[in-house]
């Protein structure tokens, strides 16, 4: 086959997860007499890792605002990871065609690359059954996050396999930098949290609006 093994995103790729980080912002914002924010909101702040997630929701927007007091923001951080602890994967669930999908490529190592720090990752993939589809899982927390193609570099090297013979599969802009800079080929998928930049612009070899449309693609010959 033309790959050898398959890198895959985390949130906005095989999970919707965005309701639980939408319930975790808002009780971390309530403690801090803040705002509260709308879930469509947390969806375009999603897919650069909590701190900036936290950031952007106490600055109300996607630009983190340059007055934000570095102490309140640690705070904050910490009281999101306390919350988000709490609910982590009660809200989530897998986007369609996901468990077939991973089932249907059950011979081809995989790997879950996600800024998402390594407490949460586990207890996510734990709860919504997935771990046991994948050989390896590479967090926020372990090295540089996307863009950074450092953890599919690492990855590579886990699973002895050349770039060339690896394919990235992400839902976000960051996805697809990363394996650009990793000479790694790149799946983009339409449906999930891309900060509404339009994916194509970033020149992936292959766009998907459908899990299942992957698996033509990871099969080739």
């Amino acid at each position: 086959m033309k790959y050898d093994a398959a890198f895959f995103d985390l949130d906005g790729t095989l999970v919707d997860s965005v309701y639980d980080l939408y319930i975790a912002m808002n009780l971390t914002l309530t403690d801090l007499a803040f705002p509260v924010v709308s879930q469509k909101l947390v969806e375009s702040w999603v897919g650069n890792g909590i701190e900036t997630l936290v950031k952007r929701g106490l600055s109300g927007d996607m630009q983190i605002s340059e007055h934000l007091d570095e102490a309140l923001a640690e705070r904050a951080i910490n009281l999101f990871y306390q919350h988000y602890d709490q609910v982590v994967g009660d809200y989530s669930a897998l986007y369609q065609h996901v468990e077939t999908g991973l089932a249907a490529l059950a011979g081809m190592p995989k790997v879950v690359i996600t800024n998402k720090a390594r407490r949460f990752t586990e207890k996510l993939l734990d709860k919504l059954s997935l771990t046991s589809h994948f050989q390896l899982i590479v967090c926020g927390d372990d090295m540089a996050k996307k863009p950074s193609p450092e953890p599919l570099q690492f990855a590579c090297q886990q699973l002895d396999v050349s770039p060339e013979k690896v394919v990235m599969i992400g839902d976000s802009k960051s996805d697809i930098l990363a394996a650009k800079a990793a000479n790694i080929e790149v799946v983009a998928l339409g449906y999930g949290y891309n900060q509404g930049e339009n994916l194509a612009d970033f020149n992936p070899e292959y766009l998907c609006e459908n899990f299942l449309d992957i698996i033509p693609v990871l099969t080739q010959r």
